[in-house]
């Protein structure tokens, strides 16, 4: 068997591949490439490509998708790919390929994470062996769930982000009545993530009636992706119409987190990944935020206790496609000293 193993984190903007050894773990790639998505037909030319720049035999492989994956096939949202594992099994000499979804790759990183790859967000008491949530904004919303088998930790998926959006303030109720106006199904990921601050901004400006600098108005006229537009005038602080944006959608981001907390009695602490949260990171009021995290009426005092932390590693999804390769070879590996014992 070889002594490298392959990881991947596919999605709409670009693919990353990376090598990995069975001698080092997944904590160090061994090689990484990334690849612009949209300039591939399908993931096989990608894999095709990596494979005879690096010419290595692998023992294996895990895919991180950013799409719904069901059993051996996978679609790519924002892509017009189907990932097919048998196929790409052919190109790795038959080896074993797993496909999973990207947030569930996040949650086989969090067991693995150091305290240099976190930022406290709440402090708290998180429980040895208690069961850990992560919920993920970034183009889409995201959350997995990890609980413990006796053994280790388990990840498990999770659609929660598609789950209907609950305000909780008067100005989330006028939200729900804004967006339910525009949208056939109001589900928090078009509450909080990436593609739904656009709406978020349109709703401070239009219902909130907060004002629209000229100069902000004529940027995202211009822009090709003007949900970094409004990030960064928020986190610059150089227009109140952004900043009430930003307000609002860690609202929503605190409560659903709380919301996650309490659906999987997530006493081992909250992890917070995707894309947007490292960006914003100095705008967050952590007061602010406590506030809308445990705001569950009898259920305050247990959500006062669970931490919550930031995901800040880079690549996260790619570093838990190896962690969850590097579990199957452990798994394997635990079945072959079994049989011959």
């Amino acid at each position: 068997m070889s002594e490298f193993y392959l990881a991947a984190d596919i999605g709409g903007t670009k693919t990353a591949l990376a090598l990995f050894s069975k001698k080092t773990g997944p904590f160090n790639p061994i090689t990484k490439e990334s690849y612009p998505s949209q300039d591939f037909a399908s993931l096989h030319e990608i894999v095709e490509k990596f494979l005879a720049k690096n010419k290595v035999s692998v023992s294996g492989a895990s895919f991180g998708v950013a799409g719904p994956v069901k059993g051996d096939r996978a679609e790519v949202t924002n892509l017009p790919w189907t990932i097919d594992a048998g196929i790409l099994s052919e190109l790795i000499d038959g080896m074993p390929v797993k496909l999973l979804n990207d947030l569930l790759a996040t949650a086989h990183a969090v067991p693995n994470l150091t305290p240099a790859d976190l930022h406290p967000l709440i402090p708290g008491e998180s429980k040895p062996r208690g069961a850990v949530g992560v919920i993920a904004p970034g183009t889409g919303l995201g959350e997995a769930f990890l609980t413990w088998d006796g053994t280790n930790y388990r990840a498990h998926p999770s659609e929660g982000g598609h789950a209907n959006f609950g305000p909780a303030t008067q100005t989330e109720m006028k939200l729900l009545e804004y967006l339910q106006a525009k949208l056939e199904h109001v589900s928090y990921e078009r509450a909080c993530s990436g593609r739904a601050i656009p709406d978020l901004y349109a709703f401070i400006h239009e219902v909130q009636k907060i004002e629209e600098p000229e100069w902000l108005r004529a940027s995202l006229a211009s822009a090709t992706d003007a949900t970094r537009v409004i990030l960064q005038s928020a986190v610059e602080e150089t227009a109140e119409i952004s900043v009430q944006t930003l307000h609002l959608f860690l609202d929503i981001l605190a409560s659903e987190a709380g919301n996650l907390a309490l659906k999987v009695m997530a006493t081992g602490g909250i992890y917070i990944g995707g894309g947007i949260p490292p960006r914003i990171l100095s705008r967050i009021d952590k007061v602010r935020f406590r506030e809308a995290f445990i705001r569950k009426g009898r259920f305050t005092e247990l959500l006062s206790h669970i931490p919550v932390h930031v995901i800040l590693k880079p690549d996260i999804a790619l570093f838990g496609a190896a962690c969850h390769g590097f579990e199957q070879i452990k798994s394997a590996s635990r079945d072959e000293n079994d049989n011959v014992s």
